[in-house]
């Protein structure tokens, strides 16, 4: 078993030793194919957290007051807000303390904020409710109330992350069947040169009784190490632009959004599989697919 293993290994190798060319396209094709489906995978990643991270404040709505309130118009309305249904708590939140809490968001940057002449950010109520149904209901209701300029519905923010998740999902899927089949075909023709160029010692094999599967191995192996060293090239790839994003992006990202981009450590061993595993599987099936016209001369 092992030496028909060393055979093959062997063989492989010297395969594409001697066809460096068309395994070099090989590739660069998968490569560029993994690439463009890595972009897709790290855009859906994000984006479902996002999603996932606002779901959790689902039952807080933020209403802002006019700017020209009086103090006893102001809390009126707490008053008029705490009466509704289905509200749970009610807190109010200062001009002041939303610069405060701005400020600390920007970081670095909340220097900037330093020179306004006067402070743009309305009072506000931070109102929890019960449920997402209570907040729909409250989220409508609300903006009817005299002195209410505008309200924060982290729902309607969820509803439209959802529906750029779903579409990046359903994208995704379609680009990878629409470039796996372009990938599979590639790899299929790259095999497919090779055993041209061994037809002759192929036939010389299967009269001396070589099975179809000792001719096959060479081959297959020979389409697992396009697979395998396209899917290294390609996590590196996505590695380095994601990194480079998220040390431009990212921290704008929290302070301005309140999440977080998911670390790029984490998502490179995930990827590494899901490359791998697509590399091999577009390996083997092109050499399968390749040779098999030939063994069954």
């Amino acid at each position: 078993m092992f030496s028909r293993l060393g055979y093959s290994i062997k063989q492989s190798f010297s395969q594409m030793g001697r066809n460096k060319g068309m395994y070099f396209t090989s590739v660069l094709a998968i490569t560029a194919m993994m690439l463009i489906l890595g972009l897709f995978f790290v855009a859906f990643v994000n984006v479902d957290l996002f999603a996932k991270t606002i779901q959790q404040n689902y039952n807080v709505v933020q209403v802002y007051m006019e700017n020209d309130n009086t103090d006893k118009l102001t809390e009126e309305i707490g008053k008029q807000i705490k009466a509704m249904d289905g509200v749970d708590n009610v807190e109010m939140v200062t001009s002041e303390e939303a610069l405060q809490t701005l400020k600390k968001r920007w970081g670095d940057n909340a220097y900037l904020l330093d020179n306004l002449q006067e402070n743009p950010l309305p009072d506000s109520y931070s109102v929890y409710v019960t449920d997402e149904a209570a907040a729909a209901a409250f989220a409508k209701n609300v903006v009817t109330i005299k002195g209410v300029n505008d309200i924060t519905y982290y729902q309607e923010t969820i509803d439209k992350l959802a529906k750029i998740s779903r579409f990046i999902e359903v994208a995704s899927l379609v680009t990878m069947i629409f470039l796996i089949i372009i990938s599979i075909v590639i790899v299929a023709n790259t095999i497919k040169l090779t055993v041209m160029n061994r037809e002759k010692e192929i036939s010389i094999m299967k009269y001396l009784g070589a099975t179809d599967w000792f001719i096959r191995g060479p081959f297959i192996l020979g389409g697992v190490f396009i697979g395998l060293f396209s899917s290294a090239v390609a996590s590196g790839l996505v590695y380095l632009i994601y990194e480079k994003l998220v040390d431009i992006l990212g921290g704008d990202i929290a302070r301005i959004l309140s999440v977080t981009l998911v670390p790029a450590n984490y998502l490179i061993i995930n990827l590494l599989i899901i490359f791998a595993s697509l590399g091999v599987g577009i390996g083997v099936v092109g050499s399968i697919i390749s040779i098999r016209r030939f063994l069954q001369k």
